[in-house]
């Protein structure tokens, strides 16, 4: 079983310094005054999430070994880990193939053409895609990378922590969405070194850590989400699994009306438009008081919620906007 530790996360910070945007992270006003919340947004990263991040480690480590294909480089995803993938394929110079199911947002689907992806829908969930991209790797010989599966990917979105760290040296805790949880994987893998809590956040129709820690060990679940373009893994990675099971990670689930109305409170409180599943972390601190679901503060916490992407369509966010 791979493992990840804290030395990956600082050989891929090495490895991509330079190659990535540094986070920006921004104080704001949170529900109530009882805490202080941050928000970092990797919203801003190259390809609008923190995916650039996995992907540009992955690619440059292969590029350092010589174990880049002449078939190029190939990805089944959501949306966000394909459009990471294309880039750092198109920076490294080589060809990215990006299997994405049918019901992957248009919007992700012509940015991916217009990195020059070669872009493949199939089927109507994430599995479907993986399935097919895993019998193209095998025919063609292209390198088969992974969306969040990999202590490459994982360990490069773990580098987002210790930029975090730098600017909020006294954090006690920080919040992340959780599809598959290669997010999670890197950045409690981080945070455990620097002494901070990670909060892990699931949907609660797309909630494949959930049903392992349940279980104890990865299983297959339905999902049936809002976020699911993004956060639609039937199951989480072994290495999110091992990092939830450490006492300093709390795991919760929000409902898909939470992550609406998150969502549509960071636009029309701070004009950020982002996409379900960033909303998903922000949703477990805006959760009703008397619902038993999301994340409670307790006084004088510092947390900072990482808002990851921001690959949209926000029709449904300035809908009605004029009439107001």
């Amino acid at each position: 079983m791979p493992t990840l530790a804290y030395a990956d996360v600082k050989t891929a910070a090495d490895r991509i310094g330079g190659h990535v945007r540094p986070v920006t992270v921004t104080p704001a006003e949170p529900a109530d005054e009882t805490y202080e919340l941050h928000l970092a947004l990797e919203l801003l990263q190259h390809t609008g999430s923190f995916k650039a991040r996995g992907a540009q480690n992955f690619l440059l480590a292969h590029r350092e070994e010589g174990t880049l294909p002449a078939a190029g480089v190939t990805i089944a995803s959501g949306g966000n880990a394909g459009l990471a993938c294309a880039w750092a394929a198109r920076r490294q110079g080589v060809r990215a193939t990006v299997f994405l199911p049918v019901t992957a947002p248009q919007v992700k689907i012509d940015k991916l053409r217009g990195y020059g992806a070669d872009v493949r829908l199939v089927g109507t969930e994430y599995a479907e895609a993986l399935a097919a991209c895993e019998a193209f790797a095998a025919d063609s010989g292209a390198l088969a990378s992974h969306a969040y599966d990999h202590p490459l990917i994982a360990a490069g979105a773990g580098t987002l922590l210790d930029e975090i760290h730098r600017r909020i040296p006294d954090l006690d805790t920080v919040v992340v969405s959780v599809g598959g949880g290669g997010l999670l994987a890197g950045v409690a893998t981080a945070a455990r070194h620097h002494g901070i809590r990670t909060v892990a956040v699931e949907p609660e129709n797309s909630r494949a850590l959930d049903a392992a820690l349940r279980a104890g060990h990865p299983v297959d679940v339905t999902v049936d989400s809002v976020a699911a373009d993004a956060l639609g893994a039937r199951r989480a990675t072994s290495l999110a699994v091992a990092a939830a099971q450490e006492s300093d990670v709390h795991t919760v689930l929000v409902t898909d009306t939470d992550i609406v109305r998150a969502r549509r409170a960071l636009w029309d409180d701070r004009r950020l438009a982002v996409e379900h599943a960033a909303a998903t972390a922000l949703a477990a601190l805006t959760t009703p008081s008397d619902a038993p679901a999301g994340y409670r503060p307790s006084p004088g916490e510092k947390i900072c919620v990482v808002l990851c992407g921001a690959n949209t369509d926000p029709a449904d966010l300035t809908q009605g906007q004029a009439d107001r």
